[in-house]
């Protein structure tokens, strides 16, 4: 072992600027593809929290209200109520449905706008009753909308989805730039740590040549380039982590999770999983490289 080691340590000390041109891209990419993995988690912890509080919302008519299912003037019957609750009630999509009267909504109304001169010419009566509606399974909800939305009496029926879905659209859209762009700087530390091994590879090639005449096996020749490329990949590794680390520390708990706690947040187990995720990575992307540089100068 003691030749492969110094072998290993002259071919990183021969080629100081391309293995610190390796670690740095490692670093870079990997922390990038850290950073992806975890906005993935972010995104479903954000889904898991939002999507149970999902609620359709089902507006009755007031004597304002211009929608054909309402009658000019006229606010919605209690039999249009009845009906539509009944209607509510009745489907299999639907856990619960709660009704919320002209005075809980002008209560509520109040609490939002306490300080806006809007409220001295708001009433009970100009405002809207409705269901709230809470769903079995938040991502069918379709069927509840189509069945009560051309109901007479019903005003407007408000799906919550609608403004969460593009939110989480563009948030998975980050989410997939963030790992393409650390998928193609992976690429870019896996050429480099393979030019790397080539170039210490053709500089020993008459060694090489020498001991595979006198019978060394291939895995005894290639030790010393795989342990090259390791300590380059292993350095890149532990610097991403300690980044990931870092935005776990800074960003993430000091900063978003103190400034809004209700909200689920990416912990210490998430950062764990990720950090032997990036070590997978950083040992596959090591080896292959190199097994494949060295390849070409293992024959006699």
């Amino acid at each position: 072992m003691r030749h492969t080691f110094t072998e290993a340590w002259s071919g990183l000390r021969r080629n100081a600027s391309m293995t610190f041109a390796v670690v740095v891209t490692m670093w870079v990419s990997l922390s990038l593809f850290g950073i992806g993995l975890l906005a993935a988690e972010q995104v479903e912890l954000f889904k898991g929290r939002w999507y149970d509080k999902i609620e359709i919302s089902v507006f009755m008519c007031t004597p304002k209200s211009r929608a054909v299912t309402c009658e000019p003037g006229v606010s919605t019957t209690d039999a249009q109520r009845q009906s539509i609750e009944m209607t509510l009630r009745g489907n299999p999509e639907v856990a619960e449905v709660f009704y919320e009267s002209k005075e809980d909504a002008f209560a509520e109304f109040k609490q939002i706008y306490a300080d806006s001169p809007v409220l001295a010419t708001m009433t009970p009566d100009m405002m809207s009753d409705s269901f709230r509606v809470k769903l079995k399974d938040p991502t069918k909800y379709a069927g509840v909308v189509s069945a009560v939305s051309g109901m007479a009496g019903v005003e407007s029926v408000n799906d919550l989805r609608k403004l969460l879905d593009p939110l989480f659209a563009w948030l998975n859209l980050a989410r997939w730039a963030t790992i393409g762009a650390s998928a193609l700087l992976l690429l870019a530390a896996a050429l480099q740590i393979g030019n790397t091994i080539r170039m210490a590879a053709h500089a020993r090639r008459r060694e090489i040549g020498i001991m595979r005449l006198v019978g060394a096996s291939n895995w005894y020749i290639m030790l010393p380039f795989l342990l090259e490329s390791l300590v380059a990949a292993v350095a890149g590794a532990a610097l991403a982590s300690v980044t990931l680390v870092a935005i776990e520390q800074f960003v993430i708990k000091d900063g978003a999770k103190a400034q809004f706690p209700q909200q689920h947040w990416v912990d210490w187990s998430h950062v764990g999983v990720t950090v032997a995720s990036i070590a997978g990575v950083a040992v596959v992307l090591s080896i292959i490289p190199t097994l494949i540089s060295t390849r070409r100068f293992l024959r006699v």
